[in-house]
């Protein structure tokens, strides 16, 4: 029998609470109310097609300057074009930054936008929000995440989640704001996996796929059908759309916890050590490893947050002054490992013939001031900055968009944040005229009226 004591809680017969049994959060849906859920049913909440594109979103949490990485300015003032010089790729018409040599030997595989910009505060929790959903919450509406969407359109491929966030959610940043890496107004139901773990250490596991310890093979196995457990609670709750709702989720969870291929697709050690070498035996470096697995075992959306705050680590947020890293800092710590990670990642892909299915969107939430600050530094700055995309569908060597002699504005095809998910859902083969259902179980746009993809991408 199933208990529901309060909010959040859920009681086995034997003693054993809902975050004993699962501490994939899969239950928070009980709270979805009767519109909701009515609405989902009628709009077809999972609509499987015949699409095999998926998506590794790394979201550069802290924003890389980009006049020192991807749009570098070599005739500026030394105070604007700042420390590094520029170094060819294998692309004659791209040049980046020296902090990347091992990005400039791919640069024929991705394609820069160097002209996104956004008109809201400049703190990171509003492009958090943009660069991931393609809108600013107000009202107290929080869109869901485009992988969280892409779940609530196409279901899952198999028992694995439809989206998976490594290594963990994206934290404080400042604004005390949300940042836009959940369900959103769908509900807990559409939220994403989150890993909550480093996998670049040696002890790495993922606890959620594997039944906490109190709990035999035999109990687990008379758990299994999901509707017999809702059926010894009360009538009336039995009968509800949240039970219904409840029991569906219990049994996704109930699948990856017991899977196989789920535990296969998380266990890092099937890896060559040279493969993990390759990556690099950091946290974005196995987590750009993970995803590569987690996709090709049928996850259809991967977020990889590359750091997790501004606050406790050295991160792209290069204000200078402690407790933040300067433009030389960035050079030494985030640049080596993000460059390996990255660069490993692409040539994976194209080795396992899978870039092609596989859209790599490299993303953040602003840029940084063209004038580098008296700490050494640069500030946010959301009026300019680069996105870069390879594969799913995107031709790579290509530049869309220009930005003026000191990279502070677009002089050329600006790109605002709804084109930049609107430009994820088009590779997914998302229909961007389609709705959600929204609040108050009232359809609500995939994106804004009139909203284009990216197309010079394509």
């Amino acid at each position: 029998m199933l208990k529901v004591t309060g909010r959040g809680s859920i009681t086995t017969c034997d003693g054993i609470t809902r975050r004993d049994f699962l501490q994939v959060g899969t239950l928070g849906a009980i709270g979805l109310s009767m519109a909701q859920y009515a609405a989902l049913q009628s709009m077809g909440a999972v609509t499987k097609g015949n699409d095999e594109k998926s998506v590794i979103m790394i979201f550069n949490l802290g924003a890389p300057s980009q006049l020192d990485t991807w749009d570098m300015k070599p005739d500026a003032p030394r105070e604007i074009r700042g420390p590094f010089k520029p170094i060819r790729t294998n692309n004659p018409d791209i040049q980046i930054s020296e902090i990347f040599p091992l990005h400039a030997k791919l640069a024929d595989k991705f394609s820069l936008v160097r002209s996104c910009y956004h008109t809201a505060a400049a703190v990171h929790d509003t492009g958090h929000q943009m660069l991931q959903t393609g809108r600013l919450f107000t009202g107290g509406v929080n869109t869901p995440h485009a992988g969280c969407a892409l779940e609530y359109f196409k279901g899952r491929r198999n028992e694995l989640p439809a989206h998976v966030i490594l290594p963990e959610p994206m934290g404080p940043t400042g604004g005390n704001l949300p940042h836009g890496q959940d369900g959103g107004f769908l509900g807990k139901a559409y939220d994403p996996f989150v890993l909550n773990a480093d996998p670049s250490k040696p002890n790495f596991k993922v606890p959620d796929l594997l039944p906490p310890q109190e709990i035999g093979e035999a109990r687990l196995k008379r758990r299994q059908s999901l509707r017999e457990t809702v059926e010894g609670t009360v009538k009336s709750f039995e009968a509800s759309p949240s039970a219904e709702l409840m029991n569906a989720n219990f049994a996704s969870a109930f699948r990856l916890m017991t899977s196989e291929r789920a535990r296969e697709a998380f266990d890092l050690s099937k890896e060559p050590e040279k493969v993990r070498e390759r990556y690099g035996m950091t946290r974005f470096g196995q987590s750009c490893l993970l995803a590569r697995r987690l996709i090709e075992a049928g996850v259809r959306f991967v977020t990889i947050n590359t750091f997790i705050t501004v606050f406790d680590e050295i991160t792209w947020d290069i204000h200078g002054s402690k407790p933040f890293t300067s433009i030389a800092g960035m050079k030494e710590i985030v640049a080596p490992m993000y460059d390996q990670g990255y660069s490993a990642l692409i040539e994976d892909l194209v080795q396992r013939g899978m870039l092609d299915n596989t859209l790599v969107c490299n993303l953040a939430e602003f840029g940084r001031t063209p004038k580098i600050n008296p700490a050494g530094g640069r500030d946010h700055w959301p009026q300019c900055w680069t996105s870069y995309f390879a594969g799913g569908g995107v031709k790579g060597g290509r530049i869309v968009g220009k930005s003026d002699e000191i990279g502070a504005y677009p002089v050329e095809r600006p790109v605002a944040p709804n084109e930049v998910v609107a430009t994820i859902y088009h590779s997914l083969g998302l229909d961007l005229e389609t709705h959600l259902p929204g609040p108050n179980a009232r359809p609500f746009p995939l994106v804004d009226f009139g909203t284009q993809p990216i197309r010079e991408l394509f």
